[in-house]
């Protein structure tokens, strides 16, 4: 009897992301997450913007992206490697991102851009690192594509940044049992 011969089944196309850093000054950067064309997202016919992020705010979360860049295997390399020339410093400062990884970064990128508050803003992040891929989706989506993006992001700050929003509601009941019938609701977060 002859064996079986294995089948080749080509993998299925995933969406193409690229992160692209460009230097504004001596210590400003610009990160900016791209979805490129592919033959899974026939929709996108040329490179379209998802987010970015710069100056203060980026500064401040700029060494959880990288980290989070470096966990991923991305490497980014200082300016003064890509050369003199306009289109080479463009071409090399583009890395190629993981779907998992833009949504991450794209959806943290959208969150902060407006964002002021310092400790607010390590909570938002905080919160978004521990999303899971398809709450991360979600968020983004939403922010993407809804009439009003603004209002989602607003929503999804104040969830993430409300001391008890971010509870479970059973855990919320049981804290109020703790602290009995007649306590005060703002003693619970």
């Amino acid at each position: 009897m002859a064996e079986p011969v294995p089948i080749a089944v080509p993998a299925a196309p995933t969406p193409r992301y690229e992160l692209r850093v460009r230097q504004l000054g001596l210590a400003d950067s610009e990160y900016t997450v791209w979805q490129l064309p592919s033959p899974a997202t026939p929709q996108v016919t040329a490179p379209a913007r998802v987010a970015g992020l710069h100056g203060r705010n980026l500064s401040l979360v700029e060494h959880r992206v990288l980290r989070t860049l470096a966990q991923s295997g991305v490497r980014l390399g200082s300016a003064g490697q890509a050369g003199r020339g306009r289109k080479r410093r463009a071409k090399a400062n583009a890395h190629a991102l993981t779907e998992d990884l833009a949504l991450t970064l794209g959806l943290l990128f959208r969150a902060l851009a407006p964002m002021r508050n310092r400790e607010n803003m390590r909570t938002v992040a905080e919160g978004i690192a521990a999303m899971q891929r398809e709450e991360a989706a979600y968020w983004l989506g939403m922010a993407m594509h809804r009439k009003r993006p603004r209002r989602v992001l607003a929503a999804l700050r104040m969830l993430l940044t409300e001391p008890s929003a971010g509870r479970p509601a059973h855990e919320r009941a049981e804290r109020e049992q703790q602290l009995g019938a007649g306590a005060d609701i703002g003693a619970l977060a």
